[in-house]
């Protein structure tokens, strides 16, 4: 069973800047952690959706985001284990998130 934290990001980019920065930041993400981090790491556009999966801490969390003209929002299904963090994870991705899309 998956818990699913909800993350809204407004911004003033439009879609296509804001997706840009996206696909920008999770290389970088992808970048930071080394070569297993970016094969852990999948992520499949579909439009403005894009899914994406990554293996953490032994675990595998699910999610896509949905880029608007205004906002990005995203859907992250975090498994049992690390839904105790839901949280200070949620706080974390809206930062880093705010960061990237301003």
């Amino acid at each position: 069973m998956s818990k699913p934290i909800t993350i809204s990001i407004p911004h003033d980019l439009g879609a296509a800047a804001a997706r840009q920065r996206i696909e920008e930041g999770f290389g970088k993400i992808s970048q930071q952690f080394g070569e297993a981090a970016a094969k852990a790491l999948t992520k499949t556009w579909t439009g403005d959706r894009m899914d994406f999966s990554v293996a953490a801490m032994g675990q595998q969390i699910t999610g896509h985001l949905d880029v608007q003209e205004a906002a990005v929002l995203m859907t992250i299904n975090l498994p049992n284990v690390l839904a105790l963090l839901a949280g200070k994870i949620k706080g974390r991705v809206q930062k880093e998130g705010q960061l990237l899309l301003k």
